[in-house]
């Protein structure tokens, strides 16, 4: 039977972003420009190209921003369209029509996990996506494309996973992996941020999920765990007894902009592969790394 079409995504965008202050005391860490887009603009984008066109981002308290973000704007484009600048006047209406957004508020902190199950009634019995509002992937990235084909070939849900050290390991969620090829693994057990001694693996769980909507069932019966939230590694390790649940395996093009290290790293790569300002911003680099003397090794 051929699995209905991955359509509709859920962006969990209600965090607090605490990582990130003071930066995020006044505006919400998904706004954070990554070079002249907000990180969450990479994200929607990333869903479009995958092929979805329906799209609920899940807010909270002072997030209006990320709604005026991806609305029309009359007066600025009055303004573009008056003084002759068609391409930015392109640019910001384009963002109104990329896809179908709507938004609701999760209401408390209560987790990733019930983050999630705010989408029920927009989702129905639908297959969607999720994707975290503060975790952006390369451009040339497809990730969310071969885990939306994964589902289309087995009709179930579909975790990205990603090798880490294991000293790093208790940051993430964690799974029991079952080989299937060289980019797919049959999860058999899964953990909410375990220490090193007791990860069942190295492989960790990342920002991009496919699911059934027998997710929802799951959520309904998890409760709160680690932190006293509702975790959605719960509901995935419940999901396991009902149904097979797989593992995308990738490697590069991730970036976690809610960390200060990952955030600089996505800032400068994706400048770099800029057409507009990548050449020029990389002699500048060459520039710096020569007047600090970090040629030839020399990292000090």
């Amino acid at each position: 039977m051929t699995s209905p079409a991955v359509t509709k995504a859920v962006i969990p965008a209600a965090g607090l972003g605490t990582r990130f202050l003071p930066a995020t005391k006044a505006q919400p860490k998904e706004m954070l420009p990554v070079v002249d887009k907000p990180a969450i603009q990479y994200v929607v984008e990333e869903a479009v190209r995958a092929g979805i066109d329906d799209i609920l981002i899940i807010t909270g308290r002072s997030k209006r921003s990320l709604e005026d973000h991806f609305d029309r704007n009359f007066e600025l484009e009055y303004y573009l369209e008056q003084r002759g600048k068609t391409r930015e006047l392109d640019e910001i209406q384009a963002l109104a029509e990329m896809a179908d957004i709507h938004y609701v508020r999760q209401g408390e902190p209560l987790g990733l996990g019930h983050a999630v199950s705010v989408a029920r009634k927009h989702v129905g019995d639908n297959p969607f996506a999720v994707l975290l509002g503060d975790d952006i992937m390369d451009r040339h990235s497809r990730v969310l494309e071969d885990m939306i084909s994964t589902y289309a070939q087995y009709g179930r849900s579909v975790v990205a996973v990603k090798e880490f050290p294991l000293e790093e390991i208790s940051s993430y969620g964690c799974i029991k992996p079952e080989q299937v090829n060289d980019r797919l693994v049959r999860i058999l057990d899964i953990v909410e941020k375990p220490q090193p001694a007791e990860a069942p693996s190295s492989m960790a769980v990342m920002g991009r999920y496919v699911f059934t909507p027998e997710i929802f069932e799951t959520l309904g019966r998890v409760e709160p765990g680690v932190g006293g939230e509702i975790q959605l590694t719960d509901a995935i390790a419940l999901l396991l007894a009902d149904q097979a649940v797989y593992g995308y395996l990738f490697t590069d093009g991730r970036y976690d902009i809610g960390k200060k290290l990952d955030y600089l790293q996505a800032s400068v790569e994706i400048a770099l592969d800029r057409d507009d300002i990548g050449p020029e911003f990389r002699r500048f680099l060459v520039d710096v790394v020569r007047a600090h003397g970090l040629l030839d090794g020399d990292t000090a």
